[in-house]
């Protein structure tokens, strides 16, 4: 090896093995999350049914549960570790456990994350990120398909997520670790107008 090759050496191992700090110095315009190291683009922003209905989750889930847990929202880094960062649609931590929030963001698992899926972000949601957010162990994960207005309930059972519930139309979204969850998909449905493309 030469003098060159060792000069960049220390520059390869930096780029494929990044940490939280490299992270949060990246001022590029783009929103990223950090996936075992690997920064990873996300898609361009979200579109306006998909915040109508996370801004109709947030609020629900502010009336019925803020005295017991704060509730948080894209963008809010969720450093699970140093080289694992996330950024979910919405967050729930337990106010008994607000020494996890800091102001970089939450470090540590939140007792709730939920995602509502975007054509671009299916396979991350419902794939990668289901795997990492089990790993690092959050209790409970929910998954939200805008188009069908249906939630799909995780819980973390021996390390891995369980099919909890799928709750959709009428039926009462209730969860067995928040309980003070109590709202409905056609609650959130009714609130979103029919958009044209």
């Amino acid at each position: 090896m030469n003098s060159n090759d060792r000069s960049k050496k220390p520059h390869e191992v930096k780029e494929s093995s990044l940490t939280y700090d490299d992270y949060a110095a990246i001022n590029d315009g783009n929103r990223y999350e950090l996936v075992q190291g690997q920064l990873e683009l996300m898609s361009p922003g979200p579109s306006s049914i998909h915040q109508m209905i996370h801004f109709e989750i947030q609020k629900n889930l502010t009336k019925n549960c803020e005295e017991e847990y704060f509730i948080l929202y894209a963008p809010i880094d969720v450093i699970l570790s140093e080289e694992e960062v996330r950024q979910p649609d919405v967050v729930l931590i337990h106010r008994g456990r607000k020494g996890i929030i800091k102001k970089r963001g939450i470090t540590g698992a939140p007792d709730l994350v939920v995602e509502i899926l975007s054509p671009s972000t299916l396979k991350r949601d419902k794939i990668d990120k289901r795997k990492t957010y089990a790993n690092y162990a959050v209790p409970e994960y929910w998954i939200v398909e805008p188009e069908s207005f249906i939630l799909e309930q995780f819980v973390l059972v021996n390390g891995q997520y369980e099919p909890y519930n799928i709750f959709q139309q009428n039926e009462s979204i209730t969860s067995p670790n928040i309980h003070c969850v109590n709202f409905t998909m056609a609650a959130i449905a009714e609130n979103i107008p029919d958009i044209k493309e």
